[in-house]
């Protein structure tokens, strides 16, 4: 039997963005439903974070993601698993009350089996798997207990674990130690977006980019074999984030300012200037990008060090969250970097849903 892996899909992502939107969509449209169709996927599990925001849900967004995921999944027949994630839930101490509950359970309220709030153990073809949402301070003992107790071989979760690279170049110091799930063969994880193995803990990462801290770094989706417990990674081949380097020194005018940006339309750019002899070519070509309708442009540059290298430059291009995390590791000061580089990153996911987006 094999089964469609999907994660941290975070719908409404961007604050609702209509760009973002779009990407996500064909996604689902042109990448993840073809394949299963294609290969016959009759059953999905989603690992957490289905929404994007906590305490409440804009209504065109609901309407895309009843549509476009959790109707069309079931409309395809395809049996539904969704884990509990901490987007997932209103509060932060108890997954009680969580989107996919109050959205999508029946006028009596049935929800179960395919909705996970609790620590749950089912069976997928005579596999036994632990599905493990949110561990919080309300289900925190009952899901120590059934990692202790369990017979299952699988975990399958929404996990905050120690020692896992969230994000490329940054690690994760906060949670459970991953010494709690050696008992498994394998504990597969949504929360992190940055897919990545450690022993038997998988970090599945999710299907598409949102910040710049995913640029250049694969994303999708997963199929698991139930069989052979092989886990395939389906690619996604769209991107939202790109980094044009400009370097007209060795160039000719028309090669600078009659560049192809189609392909950039609806994403975000970022210009890298390593070599600028001409500024009007410069112009030229950025009057070019805008004209292909990209979401949004930032140019990279340095007019103060004349010595400035390649390398140098291109560092400055790196996304917020590595350039918070290096910052912070270079402080001479007497306090918990760990701490500070957390509440920085908490300080930066909270900008990014405040953030104005123009449509």
């Amino acid at each position: 039997m094999k089964i469609a892996l999907i994660t941290d899909t975070h719908w409404g992502a961007r604050n609702d963005s209509q760009v973002f939107m779009n990407y996500f969509k064909r996604f689902y449209e042109e990448v993840f439903f073809p394949y299963l169709e294609e290969h016959n996927i009759k059953t999905c599990i989603h690992l957490g974070d289905v929404v994007d925001r906590r305490k409440f849900i804009n209504y065109r967004i609901l309407k895309d993601l009843r549509e476009n995921f959790i109707n069309r999944l079931w409309k395809m027949g395809v049996d539904t698993h969704i884990i509990i994630g901490n987007h997932d839930t209103f509060y932060k101490n108890t997954n009680e009350v969580n989107s996919i509950a109050e959205l999508f359970s029946t006028y009596d309220g049935n929800i179960e089996p395919w909705m996970y709030s609790k620590p749950t153990e089912v069976e997928f073809d005579g596999l036994k798997i632990l599905m493990m949402p949110w561990i919080c301070p309300e289900n925190h003992e009952i899901a120590m207990k059934m990692i202790q107790d369990t017979k299952a071989q699988i975990l399958m979760g929404h996990l905050e674990i120690i020692g896992i690279e969230q994000i490329i170049g940054s690690w994760n110091y906060t949670g459970i130690d991953a010494s709690v799930f050696s008992k498994f063969d394998m504990a597969m994880s949504g929360h992190f977006h940055h897919k990545s193995t450690g022993g038997n803990i998988y970090y599945l990462g999710n299907p598409y980019e949102i910040t710049w801290s995913d640029y250049n770094d694969p994303r999708g989706f997963h199929i698991f074999d139930t069989a052979t417990r092989e886990l395939e990674f389906i690619r996604n081949p769209f991107s939202m984030f790109y980094k044009i380097f400009y370097d007209d020194e060795e160039k000719t005018m028309e090669q600078v300012v009659q560049q192809d940006f189609s392909e950039y339309k609806d994403c975000y750019v970022k210009v890298v200037v390593q070599n600028k002899t001409n500024q009007y070519w410069f112009d030229m070509m950025m009057d070019n990008l805008y004209k292909s309708d990209v979401a949004h442009v930032m140019v990279v540059e340095n007019f103060l060090d004349t010595d400035i290298n390649d390398d140098d430059l291109v560092n400055e291009a790196e996304d917020t969250l590595t350039i918070l995390s290096k910052y912070v590791e270079g402080l001479n000061v007497e306090v918990d970097k760990l701490e500070l580089d957390k509440l920085l990153k908490n300080l930066y996911s909270d900008a990014l849903n405040a953030e104005t987006v123009y449509q």
